[in-house]
């Protein structure tokens, strides 16, 4: 990267911020090979690497940090964070083996200008994330269920919260609040349940894309217009796919 800085006008021109763009869309792409293409993971994961190695220059020549300065950081950190393991690296402080043990260090290390519990994470995180995340970052410091009975709970008293205030026929804005509180109690569910909300969306998306595609194959082989037929039929097709699929 160093070489191509000197040598490639392309390369030559770029700054941290005119990157971002593609440094997103390559962590992206590994996220997507790690849950659906484990081949291209290699590959995915050399251009993110790529990336990296292009900030770390750029800070380079900045003068801010190198390499050396960037990889001792992340080694000092794991060892902050990982007390139970590497207890002569903490300089006589007590040790303690715990589940939460990796926020509450992590809560320490920011200090007095950033002493809340969910500073630090990125505004540009999905929303689905930052809500997965948010719940992370609170139940790391005790601030959780005990079990998934208080969440199934939450996620019916949400939908009756819901359901409620739209038969009522309440405001937009107030109906928004009510449908983001019940996806917040369902992601928090999730969680709960150890599964990845995302990966269960997206699974979601598949299973919907896959038996509405069906469908419209099952029009065409039929002489059925989709885009005229109405609810009654098309739902008559969904259940006759999900059937096929059942078989």
């Amino acid at each position: 990267m160093r070489e191509l800085r000197k040598r490639c006008p392309w390369d030559a021109a770029q700054t941290p911020e005119s990157l971002r763009p593609y440094l997103v869309e390559e962590a992206l792409e590994l996220d997507h090979a790690i849950a659906h293409d484990p081949e291209a993971i290699r590959t995915e994961l050399g251009d993110l690497l790529l990336h990296v190695a292009f900030q770390v220059v750029l800070a380079e020549e900045a003068g801010r940090f190198g390499a050396e300065d960037l990889t001792r950081a992340v080694e000092k950190k794991m060892w902050r964070r990982h007390p139970h393991l590497y207890p002569e690296k903490q300089d006589g402080a007590e040790v303690r083996l715990e589940r939460d043990t990796w926020e509450r260090t992590k809560l320490s290390e920011r200090g007095a200008d950033r002493p809340g519990v969910l500073d630090g994470l990125p505004p540009t995180l999905p929303e689905l994330l930052m809500a997965y995340r948010l719940q992370e970052r609170a139940a790391g410091v005790g601030f959780d269920w005990p079990d998934t009975h208080g969440p199934i709970e939450k996620v019916r008293e949400e939908l009756g919260e819901l359901e409620r205030e739209s038969e009522a026929g309440g405001p937009k804005e107030r109906l928004s609040e009510e449908v983001g509180d019940l996806l917040f109690a369902v992601i928090n569910l999730s969680r709960k349940l150890g599964c990845d909300p995302r990966a269960a969306l997206e699974c979601a998306n598949e299973k919907f894309t896959r038996r509405f595609r069906a469908i419209e194959s099952l029009a065409a082989e039929r002489g059925i217009d989709v885009g005229r037929s109405g609810l009654d039929v098309l739902d008559r097709l969904w259940n006759e796919v999900k059937e096929k699929e059942s078989d």
